[in-house]
């Protein structure tokens, strides 16, 4: 048997990895038709079919995945090979916003460990705006945050809000709605939007907790203490959206994006296959 492509070999676990071709394309910088002939010329080469695609999904074949761990170690083995002549480990320190690290962050980090585990990889969740100072000041690669400004960035999802509450939760009319707000040293999307809309629409509120991050709020909020705006992919289970029946505003949707350093290739593949399972992940129901 000849020797095999790393390149296509790496285009078949990233495909396995992310169960599809447009973002295995999106993520190796590639076109569908390219990830579609290298995957094609592999499984000649092996002489056996390693993805099912069809038009509704792509799955591995029974010796795809018998293959799969294989073909990790062979790219792990490629990896260590190269590395020998290189004076420093490739590096990837990146920050998500707070309320956009939602729970599919540890599949995509185990997906992303999986794909590369010799990744120097390190994380931050914070504000967008402390992430951006960090950014700013090259402690971070790349960051995943809210769009605060015109700085240029790649769109990845939008983040929709609501009013949500522990279904015990009430509110006397006549009286300042008790809001779970961030701590007032934050100057984050979240905070601003759900002050501003209850503003915008005459409605009196009152600090009633300030939390310094989302996982304070959310006990509040769980304890049917007070309500906040929450982005609805990250809402804790047993809160309900109670933005009807109070007869709250509309909260504005925010657009959330990555900012990035110039990256070794490696660095860049890692990143460009996070941000495709990210957008994935939050594409809009149905």
């Amino acid at each position: 048997m000849t020797s095999l492509d790393v390149d296509a070999v790496r285009t078949f676990v990233m495909v396995a990895d992310l169960q599809s071709f447009t973002r295995a394309a999106a993520a190796l910088g590639s076109t569908q038709a390219t990830i579609s002939v290298k995957l094609r010329r592999l499984e000649e080469k092996l002489g056996a079919r390693l993805i099912e695609r069809t038009p509704r999904r792509v799955s591995l074949s029974a010796r795809g995945a018998v293959f799969l761990p294989a073909a990790r170690e062979f790219l792990a083995a490629h990896e260590r090979a190269m590395a020998e002549f290189s004076t420093a480990p490739c590096r990837l320190a990146l920050g998500f916003v707070d309320h956009v690290a939602g729970p599919e962050l540890s599949v995509l980090l185990a997906q992303l460990h999986a794909h590369d585990p010799s990744l120097a990889l390190s994380m931050r969740i914070e504000t967008s705006s402390l992430l951006e100072e960090a950014f700013d000041r090259g402690e971070l690669d790349a960051v995943i945050v809210h769009r605060e400004s015109d700085r240029r960035g790649k769109t990845l999802s939008r983040t929709q809000y609501g009013w949500f509450a522990a279904p015990t939760f009430e509110w006397r009319r006549g009286t300042p709605l008790r809001l779970a707000l961030l701590s007032t040293a934050c100057t984050c999307p979240d905070r601003l939007r759900a002050i501003e809309a209850l503003d915008r629409a005459g409605i009196a509120w009152d600090e009633a907790f300030l939390g310094g991050g989302g996982k304070a709020v959310n006990i509040a909020v769980s304890a049917g203490f007070a309500v906040a705006a929450l982005a609805h992919r990250v809402v804790p289970h047993g809160l309900v959206d109670v933005g009807r029946k109070l007869g709250l505003p509309p909260i504005p949707s925010s657009e959330i994006v990555l900012h990035s350093h110039a990256l070794a290739p490696r660095a860049r593949e890692a990143l460009n296959m996070l941000a495709a399972a990210f957008r994935e992940y939050n594409l809009p129901p149905g």
